[in-house]
């Protein structure tokens, strides 16, 4: 059985996806007892058209072209690393890219651009545990000067383990109000190993996408000490598979670490790397999540920096 029957271009150093409609699947998405910025109303006031779609959804766009690149190792030690470069709203079309100029490349970049040329995200996927476009990115980070939001979160601070499980009927929860038999129903690439056991493994595979959700599920109930409510965004995000694939109703354990924290003129960002292990305690895949929190989302950001750092700076 072949994992995919998406149609691929190849064009001179390049694999092309087709064009894909996402679908926005959170608008009922609630953090910290507010909405997201996947909501209409709560998007508009931050300057955006409306609810984003959320960044690792378009990771199934590349599943086929990684597929395609690499086999079965794909879904056994693939790695997705990107930057989100704009937002994407429901109903626009974006386009997968990956650069490949031959089949023994074991990175290769990755785009997403939109029908008019925007960059949706740019990156890497790969095979290898080599440099990634976000092990680069975080070498050239902006410190997080002058914190407001985040100033009580501190590099190295590590959550306590928490046991995770997807099953097909499972609702995931406030950060994610719904199945993932319900994804399956609108994932833009759809696959036979995701839904049944005619695979390699023989059971049935979370897909890429799914597995943020699956990392993220209880996130919430040990938070970081950022201050709130405010809205955040998801602007870089790297996944792992180290022993993969992950199955669906099997149980793992996450744990989370702060690794970095860097600023921009309107974010403040957590750097937090999540590690997955299996029930026999090996580490079976990684995360690399930058949560940008929108200083404009936290109402009094303006009036604690005045206090904390003085109105000249």
């Amino acid at each position: 059985m072949t994992a995919f029957d998406t149609e691929i271009t190849q064009t001179g150093g390049a694999l092309v996806g087709p064009w894909r409609r996402p679908r926005q699947m959170l608008q009922a998405q609630t953090y910290d007892a507010h909405a997201s910025i996947h909501d209409d109303a709560t998007a508009q006031k931050l300057g955006f058209k409306g609810g984003t779609i959320e960044g690792p959804t378009h990771f199934s766009q590349f599943a086929p072209l990684c597929e395609r690149q690499w086999g079965q190792v794909w879904f056994e030690r693939g790695c997705l690393s990107a930057h989100y470069r704009s937002v994407c709203y429901e109903g626009e079309e974006v386009q997968a890219i990956l650069m490949a100029s031959s089949g023994e490349q074991l990175e290769c970049q990755i785009q997403m651009v939109r029908r008019d040329g925007t960059e949706v995200l740019r990156g890497t996927a790969s095979i290898v545990d080599s440099p990634t476009a976000l092990d680069l990115r975080l070498r050239e980070l902006k410190p997080l000067a002058d914190p407001v939001i985040l100033r009580d979160v501190q590099v190295g601070v590590t959550s306590k383990r928490q046991a995770v499980r997807m099953a097909f009927d499972q609702n995931m929860g406030d950060l994610y109000p719904f199945s993932l038999r319900q994804k399956l129903a609108v994932i833009t690439e759809s696959s036979p190993y995701y839904s049944g056991a005619d695979n390699p493994w023989g059971k049935p595979i979370i897909p890429m996408e799914m597995l943020s959700v699956l990392f993220q599920y209880r996130s919430k109930e040990d938070p970081l000490p950022a201050k709130g409510p405010a809205v955040g965004l998801f602007a870089d995000q790297e996944i792992r598979l180290v022993n993969g694939p992950l199955f669906i109703g099997e149980e793992y354990e996450v744990e989370r670490e702060v690794v970095a924290l860097s600023g921009s003129r309107r974010t403040e960002s957590a750097w937090v790397k999540t590690r997955v292990f299996d029930k026999a305690g090996t580490m079976v895949a990684t995360m690399l999540l930058n949560m940008a929190t929108l200083k404009d989302s936290y109402a009094p950001y303006e009036e604690e920096h005045r206090r904390l750092y003085g109105a000249g700076s």
